[in-house]
């Protein structure tokens, strides 16, 4: 492994609270909503944008709903309730299994096939959207999505689940500026170096499922997004095997089509 230390620019975090402080309120007033509903799930990424969130919204009109499976870690859950009493923002604890059974029921599937094991996972985000949005639409507010821009970029997200979102307060900070912007807000330290992880399943960790810790990740996006790097001359400014960055690369092009608006054919008249 190379040394790849100094690639990522260091974050100003001041000035990103700020900015998307004032993303978030204008975003509000632009839809004519009355609050925001976010999905808490006691991780870093959610962390930050409630904080960032409760910067500029009142209290009042944040609703954080907590939508624990059974593959959720009670360590999560305890998290994501102490985060909101922090905030000060309400809160609620919507277990998703009672939703998730009935359409697992209906539905034919094989508990040892990878295929039907990630259609579950999938079915937990989903649902977990609808959740939300059934509180958004009955409030009249937006539903804040809490992705990054490095899950953004190779696709770690479920396509009309997670992704499935009003706004991305976060989207265009990398995985490494979160913690940076975390500890500026002040989110607990627990949280900001626990493993992440969507509680998939057992055992799940997002570095794992992934393939390649987020440090390295990152900086392999931003040479090749910020600055156009080719796949060998990021391997070589990284100082890493050429076959660590293709696979980043084939992760990208794999999840264009998650955040792009689905194909219609033209028709000439």
């Amino acid at each position: 492994m190379g040394d790849y230390n100094g690639i990522l620019p260091v974050l100003d975090v001041e000035r990103a609270s700020r900015e998307i402080s004032s993303f978030i309120e204008s975003s509000l007033i632009e839809s004519n909503t009355q609050g925001l509903v976010i999905g808490l799930s006691g991780g870093l990424d959610s962390s930050t944008t409630a904080k960032l969130c409760a910067q500029v919204v009142n209290k009042d009109k944040i609703l954080g709903l907590i939508m624990p499976s059974q593959t959720t870690s009670q360590e999560d859950v305890d998290d994501a309730v102490k985060l909101a009493e922090e905030t000060g923002i309400k809160h609620k604890i919507i277990p998703i299994d009672p939703l998730i059974e009935p359409v697992q029921d209906v539905c034919s599937r094989s508990e040892n096939d990878e295929n039907y094991k990630l259609a579950g996972a999938n079915l937990k985000a989903r649902m977990r959207m609808v959740v939300l949005y059934y509180h958004a639409n009955a409030l009249n507010r937006l539903v804040v999505g809490t992705g990054n821009r490095t899950e953004l970029l190779v696709g770690y997200f479920t396509k009309y689940g997670d992704g499935g979102v009003d706004i991305l307060p976060i989207g265009g900070l990398y995985k490494t500026d979160v913690r940076r912007l975390a500890s500026y807000l002040d989110v607990n330290e627990d949280i900001i170096h626990k493993d992440p992880t969507a509680g998939l399943w057992p055992g799940q960790t997002d570095e794992e499922d992934l393939g390649i810790k987020y440090d390295l990740l990152d900086k392999i996006l931003y040479l090749m997004t910020e600055h156009g790097m080719k796949e060998d001359e990021t391997a070589h400014k990284l100082q890493i095997k050429l076959d660590e960055v293709v696979r980043v690369k084939v992760m990208m092009l794999a999840a264009e089509h998650k955040t792009i608006m689905p194909p219609i054919p033209p028709i000439i008249r």
